[in-house]
């Protein structure tokens, strides 16, 4: 009886893609350490969605010698693995792309260069699956089915300058491949405060706010006492000269006085998914 009780467990956690995987990746999914989660559920010591988040922890798969993807942390964690395009060739994007897609419904791709780009357009994609290009984010989405399943979470997205998009744009196809709404607004700067307030306006409904600016970077920390939703300022390497390349939009944010948190500079993955997890959080106890 246990027995049957571990296929079946391994199944649900692993879906029908374990058929997929080759018996080297097979090896890693059930090492010892998970064969012992699943035992302990067999005896009946651990439920089954407890059994889940401890396989979840210990799985991965590799990719040759070059890659450990990990498709089961956004089951951890609420967030996705994203793969940074920067540094990999394009032969090794392409097949580190469609091992990730084995295991998972899409693949999120940033700072793609146009040789990339060409390669993932040539790609043999599996049955079902297209490629969105980003343009103006610099990123990829390959995916079996667009838009994801909605997740009630609503995220705004505003920049300074129009400099600052690109930027932007990466943390809004993050947010909306957590299945978030999004709303824009770019080109609201200080500069010219009277065009930031018909943008808060539309923002009142969002659970989070991404906030981009660079040089000075004062846009974040008005918007964030301003606006109840938590903000998430997202320093870009606009700017030169003292204090350029996002080095005094980072300090300018840290200092603030307005409570609000700061990811690193251009780094629109890490800014767009924490506000989206913040959305998701903020829809599930909503529909709870």
């Amino acid at each position: 009886m246990w027995r049957s009780r571990l296929i079946f467990i391994a199944l649900q956690i692993e879906r029908p893609r374990i058929n997929h995987l080759s018996p080297k990746e097979k090896v890693h999914l059930l090492t010892r350490n998970q064969r012992a989660v699943l035992e302990r559920f067999a005896r009946g010591e651990i439920s089954l969605d407890e059994a889940a988040r401890e396989v979840n922890l210990l799985s991965y798969r590799e990719v040759g010698e070059m890659a450990k993807l990990d498709p089961r942390r956004v089951d951890r964690i609420g967030v996705p693995e994203a793969i940074l395009a920067e540094g990999k060739g394009p032969s090794d994007l392409v097949a580190i792309a469609l091992s990730f897609l084995e295991a998972s419904r899409a693949v999120l791709i940033t700072r793609v260069s146009p040789d990339q780009l060409a390669a993932l357009r040539e790609a043999p994609l599996p049955a079902g699956a297209e490629l969105r290009e980003e343009a103006r984010a610099k990123a990829a989405v390959i995916s079996k089915g667009w838009p994801p399943e909605p997740s009630g979470g609503k995220v705004g997205i505003l920049s300074a300058g129009t400099a600052d998009i690109p930027v932007a744009e990466e943390a809004r196809v993050t947010a909306e491949m957590m299945g978030c709404k999004t709303e824009v607004e770019y080109d609201v700067g200080v500069a010219g405060i009277h065009r930031l307030f018909p943008s808060l306006e539309k923002m009142r409904d969002m659970d989070a706010l991404v906030v981009a600016a660079g040089r000075e970077g004062t846009l974040p920390a008005v918007v964030a006492g301003l606006m109840e939703a938590p903000v998430v300022g997202l320093p870009v390497s606009t700017g030169y000269g003292a204090g350029g390349g996002g080095e005094a939009a980072l300090l300018s944010m840290l200092q603030s006085c307005s409570v609000m948190v700061v990811v690193n500079i251009d780094a629109g993955f890490v800014a767009g998914a924490f506000a989206a997890k913040i959305a998701n959080q903020v829809a599930n106890r909503i529909n709870m």
